[in-house]
């Protein structure tokens, strides 16, 4: 289902806080998954992630473009995948940052700071 087919109950699942799930591919194919903090903007059709450029999981979005976060409450879950973008300019690093501090909290200060999205 695109977001812009959302219906209200899947939006406000995105913006409860829940701890999520990222799945990259490694070089070799197989999944790395990793629980992470994600913020969804509807409206871009935009899934962010924050995380050092040098992490693994950054490493591995960069590299095949290809990702699946998903975020689950008991019996309601949701996936979306798509393409990742890796992001380290400040503007955008800085957005991520607002909108993950909005949904969780204020993200502890990393070196080298990126921000990964999808869809």
């Amino acid at each position: 289902m695109g977001m812009e087919l959302a219906g209200e109950s899947f939006l406000t699942f995105w913006r409860e806080r829940h701890l999520c799930t990222l799945t990259t591919l490694r070089p070799d194919g197989s999944p790395h998954v990793t629980p992470v903090g994600v913020t969804l903007d509807p409206a871009a059709g935009i899934a962010r992630v924050i995380t050092s450029r040098d992490s693994r999981k950054a490493r591995n979005a960069a590299a095949t473009g290809r990702v699946a976060v998903c975020q689950i409450d008991g019996r309601r879950w949701s996936t979306l995948e798509g393409r990742a973008v890796v992001r380290d300019d400040p503007a955008a690093v800085a957005e991520a940052e607002r909108r993950y501090a909005e949904r969780y909290r204020v993200p502890a200060p990393t070196p080298a700071a990126s921000s990964s999205r999808s869809p």
